[in-house]
């Protein structure tokens, strides 16, 4: 019964330390919130369409994916930000190849909304 409550106890630790994490991301990254409004657009928007609930999951998955690596994204700035204060093109090359993890994901997720909407219209 302690391993339980020894193994709760990490759960609930790890869910404060996240919700900290998207807590701060939010604040301090414009982005975020502004990914978050797409998506809760764009999941309001596939119940607008007839859609199986693979194709809306996948739709939504997708959408939450953004919001994972623009997290991702976020921490590798903060690193980088923590440890060298010139720009160095290493800590360039990092922070632009994270960026653009976003915005390949942001396209995939357009790609993925025309996929499923285009072929319900032809």
């Amino acid at each position: 019964m302690s391993y339980v409550k020894k193994e709760l106890n990490r759960v609930a630790v790890r869910l404060k330390l996240s919700w900290e994490g998207i807590m701060v991301t939010w604040a301090e990254e414009p982005s975020f919130p502004q990914w978050t409004i797409a998506n809760i657009l764009s999941a309001t928007m596939t119940f607008a369409f007839t859609m199986t609930p693979s194709e809306r999951a996948l739709i939504i998955g997708f959408g939450l994916l953004v919001l994972v690596v623009e997290l991702l994204n976020t921490a590798v700035e903060a690193a980088i930000d923590l440890t060298i204060e010139e720009i160095h093109p290493l800590a360039k090359k990092a922070k632009d190849t994270a960026c653009a993890a976003v915005a390949l994901t942001a396209i995939s997720t357009g790609v993925i909304w025309l996929l499923v909407v285009v072929p319900k219209f032809f």
